[in-house]
């Protein structure tokens, strides 16, 4: 799956376990792949804590609470970058000036696949690097 000329994105056996997801790439979808298994995003989700599995099971959710609304825009700013580079985009909510809130599945399937884990521990990457005072532990 490290090719970005591939057209899958769903799980080959085990890859999320033992594997960063940072040093992965996300590849494109067109659909017609299965959703990933419980197991698959119990696997996904254990590696990305930040985030957490909506209750309808198709969606992972991050959000925070920025110090001002300067800096949620600038957060959002960054990852609409690091989407366009990884070519998968997530839904942004922006409440109360400052309540931010990120959404990630695959659209194509309806539901999710690896490549929203890749960009779930790439925006974790990319906030702790950036935004070392936002803290994972701080939910809004």
């Amino acid at each position: 799956m490290s090719s970005t000329t591939d057209t899958a994105c769903s799980l080959t056996g085990n890859s999320l376990v033992g594997n960063s997801l940072t040093a992965k790439k996300c590849v494109p979808c067109e659909g017609g792949v299965p959703l990933l298994t419980q197991e698959e995003i119990a696997a996904g989700l254990a590696l990305t804590p930040s985030w957490e599995l909506v209750p309808t099971g198709l969606q992972i959710r991050r959000t925070w609470r920025a110090k001002n609304f300067v800096d949620a825009v600038q957060q959002l700013q960054q990852i609409t970058t690091l989407a366009e580079e990884e070519g998968h985009h997530p839904d942004f909510h922006l409440t109360n000036y400052r309540d931010v809130a990120i959404e990630i599945w695959t659209h194509a399937i309806g539901g999710l696949s690896e490549n929203d884990f890749i960009l779930a521990a790439k925006i974790d990457r990319m906030l702790a690097r950036d935004f070392p005072k936002l803290s994972a532990a701080q939910p809004r």
